[in-house]
């Protein structure tokens, strides 16, 4: 896993970065890839320092370490008030997964 993840950052610098740059990327759950070493730390800070300053980047995930949080711009959290799983229903594709 961890060398798909490292591939994965690869093409983002070499070819997201490099092209008609988006005004906003979201890395959807990269900060979890930390605890699990898919990634590491300073993997995830080098990403935030090269980006281009056109563009918005969006890292979730509730394993963000602290080194990483120190260099993001913008940090929030959401916390669940009220949720399906509550009433017993079962994860649902294209929702959850």
């Amino acid at each position: 896993v961890r060398e798909r993840c490292v591939r994965g950052l690869a093409f983002i610098k070499e070819e997201l970065f490099k092209r008609d740059v988006p005004d906003l990327l979201v890395l959807d759950e990269i900060n979890n890839a930390i605890p699990y070493q898919y990634l590491t730390e300073e993997e995830i800070i080098d990403l935030i320092k090269c980006k281009p300053l056109s563009m918005e980047l969006v890292l979730t995930g509730r394993g963000a370490s602290e080194k990483v949080m120190a260099a993001a711009d913008l940090i929030s959290r959401v916390d669940k008030v009220k949720h399906p799983f509550d009433a017993g229903v079962t994860r649902r594709v294209g929702i959850e997964y």
